[in-house]
């Protein structure tokens, strides 16, 4: 039958779809699973890229099974299987007592639901995270592997090319197998050593994800999600990894107000609070709490508590930028970045005028010059200060580096709006 005939189009949509959904949201649990059972990351992921493979051509003939990431999993542990028994893994691998325990642990699998074992996917983070991989790689192995990421997503993130990165991570999956670093969660005496990484990773991919939503987002990673309420369940003492938890949940509640009902981005002081998830916001008020009563401050709790405040506004109110500038200037102090450089910027600008604002994004203009927030901060700022062509030229540079439709819409129409109509410009 031609694979291209329209009465075939019901069937084949859902079953890529549920193949896309199964490969975002399940890719780290499985690949931890099958990493598991003798150290292979790069074989691991040869094994799940077959059976995503062999889902899109059986799925849209035979119909999306009833669990999806299940029947991944016993797919990818058959071709392990294969690659176990084969006269190339036989001459090539060297004889271990270990690899004598493989055919054990995967019949261990064989009754395994993918869905019930989310502490797999923090035994594979830890193990990217162990000192006989390179510190500079821990993170954006984790990203990679455990949370799905690509490397030009984390090449990105990261600021170096996306080459160089897939080279990192190539080196660190090989060391992981060379090294034979064990899948499991190691002593509490070593996870502090550990857990620097771990928090990046959790805290990365919220980056990534809310930086670069599609037309479709999906508001936040699951897996990000879920981590962080494992990871403070795990080590429920540390203040840094509940201020991780809270703003991951806080930035999660308020997702659906991103977007209007036609779809257009909704700046963060124009969301409308009655569509926050309240739920989530108690959530991360309890995790704030215990980190508060630590009696130490770290940037995870710095960056939930900015989070806090904004999510304290009613309908009605406007932004309590007064309560955030010391927030803002304590985390830059802490931890300066370009993200604390320019978000400080932006809150002077409404506590203490435009030009002060601007005054702090030129101080940082250098290691912000290709960080698309800088430009639309700074657009924003020169229209304040009736700055008129130099806003229209900050818009354009802004909208160059911006990868959300949504967004760059947004953007469009303020660089319009400024272009056409200066005297409706805001006054300082």
């Amino acid at each position: 039958m031609d694979r291209t005939e329209p009465r075939r189009a019901g069937v084949t949509e859902p079953a890529f779809a549920a193949a896309a959904v199964a490969a975002r949201d399940g890719y780290g649990r499985l690949l931890a699973l099958l990493a598991a059972a003798d150290g292979d990351l790069a074989a691991a992921e040869d094994a799940l890229g077959d059976a995503l493979e062999r889902a899109l051509l059986t799925w849209p003939e035979r119909g999306v099974p009833a669990n999806p990431e299940a029947w991944l999993l016993t797919v990818a542990r058959n071709r392990q299987r294969d690659r176990w028994k084969s006269a190339e893994a036989r001459h090539t691998e060297a004889l271990d007592v270990a690899g004598l325990e493989r055919t054990r642990a995967v019949a261990v699998l064989d009754d395994v639901d993918p869905d019930a074992v989310p502490d797999k996917r923090l035994e594979l983070m830890l193990v990217c995270a162990h000192p006989a991989i390179s510190r500079a790689v821990r993170t954006p192995l984790m990203l990679n592997t455990v949370l799905g990421f690509t490397a030009a997503q984390i090449a990105g993130a990261f600021s170096v090319p996306t080459a160089t990165m897939a080279t990192r991570l190539v080196r660190a999956k090989r060391r992981i197998k060379e090294v034979r670093l064990p899948f499991r969660i190691p002593d509490r005496s070593h996870l502090p050593d550990r857990m620097t990484a771990l928090l990046e990773a959790v805290y990365g991919a919220y980056a990534i994800e809310w930086s670069t939503a599609s037309s479709d987002p999906r508001p936040l990673p699951p897996e990000a999600l879920q981590l962080a309420e494992i990871l403070a369940a795990l080590v429920p003492e540390d203040p840094e990894v509940r201020g991780l938890a809270a703003l991951v949940l806080l930035s999660a509640a308020r997702a659906p107000a991103r977007r209007d009902d036609g779809g257009g981005f909704v700046p963060l002081d124009r969301q409308d609070p009655r569509r926050w998830d309240a739920t989530l916001i108690e959530r991360a008020h309890a995790h704030l709490r215990a980190a508060h009563a630590r009696g130490s401050v770290g940037r995870f709790q710095l960056e939930a508590a900015i989070q806090a405040v904004h999510c304290a506004r009613r309908p009605g109110d406007r932004t309590d930028w007064a309560a955030l500038k010391p927030l803002h200037e304590g985390l830059h102090r802490l931890a300066p970045s370009q993200g604390s450089a320019v978000a400080l910027a932006a809150v002077v600008g409404e506590t203490d005028g435009p030009a002060a604002g601007l005054a702090l994004l030129d101080e940082a203009a250098e290691e912000t010059r290709r960080f698309q927030p800088a430009w639309a901060t700074r657009a924003h700022l020169l229209a304040r200060l009736g700055r008129r062509e130099d806003a229209v030229a900050a818009y354009e540079k802004a909208i160059t580096l911006t990868h959300d439709v949504a967004e760059r819409d947004f953007l469009l129409a303020r660089r319009s709006a400024v272009a056409e109509s200066p005297a409706a410009r805001r006054k300082p």
